[in-house]
């Protein structure tokens, strides 16, 4: 049995003393053999650093997935070619920096872990079925000897993460969605092989707006006026996904979500953690 561990958007500072929080507590007890983490918006709440990567890793990390913010902090590009275990969306393009899945390996076992971005309010890029498409072509063998497929479809409509379920469905055993930083309570098996979920949420600030400060937000919907966003402080939440695979027969065992709030104290007192 495979047991996978996932994290939704780690935010900012919180979110990676948070999710470094959960992994020291829960990491012996759940025994996972792969950790992912959803780093969009782990260096001050957009995007994701060189630093803060190798600190994501630090903390057990196995496989970071990203989305439409990857881009902000330009030293990333190169540290695509240092660590591979670091993706961005398939689906814009070979000729963009970085890889749109990898197969990471542990214990003989073989993960292929990929990444889409939704079309539907986002920005223009390559269709995320044509994507998907082109990569299951190019490199079906990759397919056929992964003992587990897992697809972030990083994403804003839920229409949208849905449909892509469907077509998927069978192809790839665990398919969650990331991007608007609150978990939806629809984990669910669409298949014996292949177990779903809209959004997985984020790990961040809980006092906030999906991790922001919130009269910042506020005062931007009242006035209409652009304003800096700035990461929150205080309170933390966790959320993921606990997802259990049967690789022998390729089928789903389970998918439980994760959510838990960690007062600031309480990150504060514990000696796993290094608060910069």
């Amino acid at each position: 049995m495979l047991k996978i561990l996932v994290f939704g958007d780690v935010v900012g500072e919180v979110g990676r003393n948070a999710l470094s929080y959960f992994i020291n507590k829960n990491k012996e007890k759940l025994q996972p053999d792969l950790i992912i983490a959803n780093g969009e918006n782990a260096s001050g709440g957009i995007g994701i650093s060189p630093k803060n990567a190798d600190d994501l890793f630090s903390m057990g990390v196995d496989v970071i997935t990203s989305g439409n913010h990857i881009w902000k902090h330009k030293e990333i590009i190169k540290y695509f070619d240092k660590n591979e275990n670091i993706i961005r969306p398939l689906n814009y393009g070979d000729n963009a920096p970085g890889k749109g899945w990898v197969l990471f390996s542990r214990n003989g076992k073989k993960f292929l872990i990929m990444n889409l971005l939704g079309q539907v309010f986002m920005d223009p890029l390559f269709p995320p079925i044509f994507s998907f498409e082109c990569l299951y072509e190019k490199e079906k063998h990759v397919f056929e000897v992964a003992d587990c497929i897992i697809l972030d479809f990083h994403a804003e409509a839920t229409a949208e993460k849905v449909a892509i379920s469907y077509y998927l469905k069978d192809r790839i055993n665990l398919i969650f969605g990331s991007h608007t930083h609150v978990q939806t309570a629809d984990e669910t098996l669409l298949s014996e092989k292949t177990a779903y979920i809209t959004d997985i949420g984020m790990t961040g600030p809980s006092n906030s707006v999906i991790g922001m400060e919130i009269d910042i937000i506020i005062e931007k919907f009242k006035t209409m006026i652009p304003k800096s966003f700035k990461v929150a402080s205080g309170d933390a939440i966790i959320n993921g996904i606990f997802f259990t695979f049967d690789e022998s027969n390729k089928k789903v065992i389970g998918i439980e979500r994760i959510f838990e709030k960690v007062p600031d104290q309480k990150l504060k007192e514990s000696k796993n953690i290094e608060l910069k």
